[in-house]
Order: C-alpha cells, then structure tokens, then sequence
C-alpha cells in the first residue's frame, strides 16, 4: 500500500478537504447512460468538459444530448482502453467491472478524492467514493449531490420569509411545474421549492435538466423525454405514472419546460390526476414561445411594429386534416407569428404564409436551444428559411418568429 493509501487507512473518519475541478475542456469519459449517468452529465458540460459517454443503451435524454452535438455517444460495452487519455472518468453502471476498485487495480500510485459534497446525519458523516490514478479521476455513482436539495429549499424559504412553511410535509400529490425554457436560473421560486420536496420527478428533456444533478439520491427521477421523431414515452404512460406514485403515497413533480399549458399537455396530465382522485398543483412556467427569442434579441413585440403575438403548434402541417390553424387568415396578420415544433415542416409553413400574402422577404428568426449554452440563433426570411434551416443543421427544439420584429435587435447584446 502507497503512502497516500496508508494516511487513507488510518484517517478514515477525518472528513475529506473538498475541491472543484477545472474540466474545461478535458476529456471526461462517463460509463454508463441510464439514470445516474443522465444526472451527472448536465454538470460535466456545464463545466466545459469534452464529454464522451460510453454504454450499449442510454435515456432518450442523453440521446437527445448527443444528436445536439453536446457530448459523443459510443454505442457499445466499455473497454479498458476507453480511459486512455481521459482526464476524468465517472462510473454510473452497475457492471462490477467498471469500479473504481478496477481502475486502482490497473494503475498504481493514485490518491482517493470525492466530488464536492458532504452528507452528515448527527455527529455522523458520509462520504462519497472516488478514486484517482494520477492525473486521472475516477468517480463513481455515489458521489452525489445530497444535500443539495435541503439547501436550496432551506435558502429559498429564508429569501420569502417562509421558513415554518418549508419544513411542513409534503402531502402525497401531484405538482405539474413548469421549469422554464432550460435554464435552470429561469425556474419560479415556487417551482424549485416543490422540486426540493419532490419523492419522484417526471421529467422531459425541455425542462431545465441541470436541477436534477440537485436532486437527493432518494428521488425518483423517471425521464419522460420526448425526442422529436425519435423515441417518447406515450403520453398516456406518463399520465399513469403520475396516478400510480402519487396513490402509492408519493410526492410527484412533473418538470415541465416552459409552462405546462402552453403546448405541453399539461392539462391532459391534470385531467388524468383529476379523474383517479389526485391532488394537482398547477405552477406556471416561463414559456420558451417568448423567452427563446428574448435571450436571442428578437422582441416579440415592439411599439409601432406589433399590435398582434399569435404562437402556432407546428405540430402538423398545412392542409393535414388534424390541422386546427386558418393558415390563410393568418398569411394576412401583419403583426408576429411564433412556431412552435415547426423545424421539420418548415418549408411548408413558409409556402402557406406566402402563398397567404405575407411577403417573402419577411424576416425571420430561429433560435434553437434557447436560454442553453448551446443556443443558436439564424435570421433569415420566409423566403430562403427552409434552405438555410437545412443548410445550417438547425434541430429541435427551436422557436420561429415570424415578422417584422424578426429584422430588430441584430448587433444588440441582452444583459
């Protein structure tokens, strides 16, 4: 045994000196794509690390993140060569052969390290594991954000004046939250704190996913995730997941992004509750509709350009029967349009627009991923939209604005 590994024997019950690591731009392999490993992943990229994720399968969430472009997805088993040159390596499988044990088995002189968090229960502490091999760092699944939660709710409550309130019990229910366009600081106060209490989280890929990483090592965390022409959890599956937890004594929050009434099936998961007898606590949300194009710049209304804001689901397509949208009515508005879930018939909607008199040299912007640190933004016009929309690989989700405001705000930098 090494000296450093002799000092760890015979210091176990000291605490640990926590310290943050600079990942900016490292190469971080992460095992595993399940659960654990999708919590872990929002903190990783949102330290600027160069993030690869090995595992045969992962969430619909983590897929989503790598179809973005965010972090690479190696589709298969992990191999011991998979840690060559990674500076920073985190276990979140069950595989036995994935542990930190292996990795102090196969490199020698390493020093155990734990993530920057510490758990205590009276005079008691516990630690998560990690282990080290040099310059390298290999963490595994229980270095975990425990008390996380307890603070948030703790400095929420004293901000509002409402600490006797906070430290009441949760009773079993149901709470529909809308998290906001992404970004986690754009959640409501009463949305996090419900989030704080939560026993079981229902969560989309939409919502503001780095909260998660905060959530106790207790809470169920079920990914809903809705990829668009990819793989989805049926909506009534998470309609009976909502029933089944809260009925079995639980506290569910359904993390929604945006607001969970504007085109995201909010309602139809408040109408399920309502008719098995469930408790529901409705908590809007910033929606992406407007926020999406005000990180970007583009106002949705501007005095002396808009008198008129109309969001449209793009959900389907001029002239499908299921469409509700008087595609010509709306060609003569002269004021804002914004498209939700329109990438994918983007050419289509642009024709009917035209086609409608609006004029083909209108502006338009669309921002993709807004709020996120991946955020796009391309301006265009109706005309030359579904070129450039294809040209310059623009996927979902992204919000279309519609309209002279569209043409504002270019060169400005919001604060």
């Amino acid at each position: 045994m090494g000296e450093c590994g002799a000092a760890r024997e015979m210091m176990s019950h000291v605490d640990p000196y926590l310290v943050g690591l600079d990942l900016a731009g490292r190469r971080v392999v992460v095992v595993g794509g399940g659960g654990v490993a999708q919590r872990r992943l929002v903190g990783l990229l949102a330290a600027g690390a160069d993030v690869e994720v090995v595992a045969p399968e992962v969430t619909p969430a983590v897929e989503a993140m790598a179809g973005a472009r965010e972090l690479r997805w190696s589709e298969r088993e992990f191999r011991p060569g998979d840690l060559d040159g990674a500076w920073y390596a985190m276990a979140c499988t069950d595989d036995p052969a994935v542990t930190p044990g292996w990795a102090r088995r196969r490199r020698s002189g390493g020093c155990s390290a734990c993530a920057p968090t510490t758990r205590r229960r009276g005079a008691r502490s516990r630690r998560p594991s990690a282990a080290t091999a040099g310059s390298r760092w290999v963490c595994s699944p229980g270095a975990t954000l425990a008390s996380a939660a307890v603070r948030t709710a703790l400095v929420e409550a004293l901000h509002a004046g409402v600490v006797d309130d906070a430290a009441e019990p949760v009773r079993p229910g149901v709470a529909l939250v809308g998290g906001g366009p992404g970004d986690p600081d754009l959640i409501t106060v009463r949305g996090r704190r419900l989030l704080s209490r939560a026993d079981v989280v229902v969560a989309d890929r939409l919502g503001p996913r780095d909260l998660l990483d905060d959530l106790a090592p207790h809470v169920e965390v079920i990914d809903a995730s809705k990829i668009p022409y990819g793989r989805a959890m049926n909506q009534e599956r998470i309609n009976e997941f909502l029933v089944e937890r809260a009925r079995a004594g639980k506290f569910v929050v359904r993390l929604k992004g945006g607001d969970p009434y504007v085109f995201g099936r909010g309602f139809e998961e408040a109408l399920a509750c309502a008719e098995a007898g469930v408790a529901v606590t409705m908590v809007p949300g910033v929606t992406s509709a407007f926020a999406a194009p005000a990180v970007a710049d583009v106002p949705v209304s501007h005095r002396g350009v808009s008198h008129e804001i109309v969001v449209v689901s793009g959900h389907v397509a001029p002239g499908d029967p299921r469409s509700l949208v008087d595609w010509p009515a709306l060609a003569r508005m002269r004021g804002t349009i914004v498209l939700m879930m329109a990438v994918e018939r983007i050419g289509a909607f642009a024709d009917a627009l035209v086609a409608g008199g609006r004029p083909a040299d209108t502006p338009v912007a669309v921002v993709q991923d807004g709020t996120m640190r991946i955020q796009r933004t391309l301006r265009t016009t109706l005309a030359d939209v579904a070129a450039e929309v294809r040209a310059q690989g623009i996927n979902p989700p992204a919000v279309v604005v519609v309209g002279p405001v569209a043409g504002l705000g270019e060169g400005v930098t919001a604060g």
